[in-house]
C-alpha cells in the first residue's frame, strides 16, 4: 500500500479532503489536508492510526507507532506509515 493507492474524497466537516484505508490486521489509517489539519496549509498530511472495532473503527493512541495524530507528513512518510500499520 502506498499513497498513490489512498483513495481521497472531499471531507465530511470542513474544507479539504480525506483518506482512510483499513488492513487486514485490524487497523487503518486516516489521512486528511485540510486548511484545520497539521501542515495542511503548507501542502502536507495529517494522519491518525485507525484501530477496527466491532461495529466501527475508532483512533487510537496506544500503538508502538505514536500515541497522537501525526501531522505535518509528507508523501515519504504517509509510505513509511502505512508500512508501519500494515506491519503491526
Amino acid at each position: 500500500m502506498k499513497f498513490a493507492d489512498l483513495n481521497f474524497e472531499p471531507h465530511p466537516n470542513w474544507e479539504g479532503v480525506q483518506a482512510r484505508h483499513f488492513f487486514d490486521n485490524g487497523y487503518g489509517v486516516s489521512v486528511i489536508q485540510s486548511p484545520n489539519s497539521y501542515g495542511g496549509d503548507e501542502g502536507l498530511y495529517e494522519a491518525a492510526v485507525l484501530k477496527v472495532t466491532d461495529d466501527d473503527w475508532q483512533i487510537t493512541y496506544d500503538t508502538p507507532i505514536t500515541s497522537d495524530v501525526l501531522g505535518y507528513q509528507n508523501v515519504e512518510d504517509i509510505d513509511s506509515l502505512l508500512l508501519e500499520i500494515e506491519n503491526l
